[in-house]
């Protein structure tokens, strides 16, 4: 079958917000439908793609009684891996009522915002934390948040604009109640 959106995993998880989909190095995640992902046997993979020939889990009709997808959706309320999962339930949700084309429409202005913080404010240890952030907030928080880093930060050092849209992220984030970081299991 043809993957039209391999920056789109079959869950719901958009690659174009995680820190593994941005970098350069050989550990570069093209995506969880990209050739390479789709050789190593993730769950849904197999069960959507090789044995029903569907792209997403929500395009299934058994998607709704699914026990594999459920959990994992379960598990997003609770926990992260090295991607955010904060707002997965919501992003189905949204796509289920407003369509995939909207969605994807919307992932890729997150996607531009996240280069442009990647781009300008990256010391070289805030990736994931941008991710996050590109994944939670609302996309006019991030833009206000970028023009008045811009202005506060210029002509200082990397180090210095990443210290200030830090703070202007977080501050947001106290305000709205988001979280900033990977929720981790116990243990982990």
């Amino acid at each position: 079958m043809e993957i039209r959106y391999p920056e789109i995993g079959i869950c719901g998880l958009s690659c174009q917000l995680c820190p593994k989909y941005h970098t350069d190095s050989k550990s570069r995640c093209e995506g969880c439908k990209s050739e390479e992902r789709m050789n190593l046997g993730c769950p849904f993979i197999t069960c959507a793609i090789k044995k029903k020939g569907i792209e997403f889990c929500w395009e299934c009709k058994e998607s709704r009684n699914c026990a594999k997808w459920g959990k994992h959706r379960e598990a997003g309320r609770k926990f992260d891996s090295f991607k955010c999962y904060q707002k997965l339930e919501e992003d189905i949700t949204f796509i289920q009522e407003k369509g995939f084309e909207e969605y994807k429409r919307l992932q890729d202005i997150r996607e531009q915002i996240l280069k442009e913080m990647l781009d300008n404010y990256n010391e070289g240890r805030s990736k994931s934390y941008y991710c996050i952030a590109v994944t939670v907030m609302e996309i006019e928080e991030l833009r206000e948040a970028l023009i008045k880093a811009k202005k506060d930060s210029s002509g200082l050092d990397i180090k210095n604009k990443a210290k200030i849209l830090h703070s202007l992220l977080d501050e947001i984030a106290k305000q709205e109640g988001y979280y900033l970081g990977l929720r981790k299991k116990e243990g982990f």
